[in-house]
């Protein structure tokens, strides 16, 4: 049996009659799968709008700039780390909270956020600070605090490594090797991070 193309059309169309929510869930998704192929200075309006399947106009319509466009996008796109992992050592504790963190960085909505820090000038930046810090550095800080504090209880970690320094250890060095030695983080490298790293600089001093 032969379908004419004719009659094809309007079901075709109707289900590309998207509104509201649906509509702008499309959009988003477009936005964050353009950051992570062609990164933010290849985004484009029209580019995401034909990602999305909708006029130009309807994106408009909802974000007058890019940055406002791409701000919602990650909000909406971060991956979300509801709770500490709690597997009765800080060793496997932070060890499984890099692996959460490994898989963050190398999703869609992580490398979208990369090229959103990578490719920005210092000002365009600045339109991002709130939501990367209320969306990934706070989220994140508040999770190896938890790890930590619950380490000291047990006596496994020196009372005094609570603090911002040691906190900003792991991040710092997951970005650092990702972006300057193109580091995919390994299970391997976790560990030896973690072992000759982060247990020596936790460990509590022996008298």
């Amino acid at each position: 049996m032969v379908t004419s193309p004719w009659t094809a059309a309007p079901a075709q169309t109707a289900s590309l009659r998207r509104r509201g929510a649906v509509l702008e869930r499309a959009i988003l998704d477009a936005a964050l799968e353009q950051l992570s192929t062609v990164g933010w200075n290849g985004l484009t309006m029209e580019g995401v709008a034909a990602g999305a399947q909708t006029g130009k106009a309807a994106v408009y319509r909802r974000w007058p700039s890019k940055e406002d466009l791409v701000a919602d996008a990650l909000r909406a796109g971060l991956p979300r780390f509801e709770s500490a992992p709690d597997l009765g050592s800080v060793r496997e504790d932070l060890l499984e909270l890099c692996r959460q963190a490994r898989e963050a960085m190398f999703s869609r909505p992580g490398f979208a956020l990369r090229s959103v820090i990578h490719e920005c000038d210092n000002l365009q930046a600045e339109r991002f600070h709130g939501v990367i810090f209320e969306g990934v550095v706070e989220p994140t800080l508040g999770l190896l605090r938890e790890v930590i504090t619950r380490g000291i209880a047990r006596g496994e970690v020196r009372s005094d490594a609570a603090n911002g320094y040691v906190f900003d250890a792991i991040p710092a060095m997951m970005m650092y090797r990702s972006k300057m030695c193109s580091s995919e983080w390994n299970d391997q490298d976790l560990e030896e991070m973690i072992d000759q790293l982060m247990l020596p600089l936790l460990r509590p001093t022996r008298d």
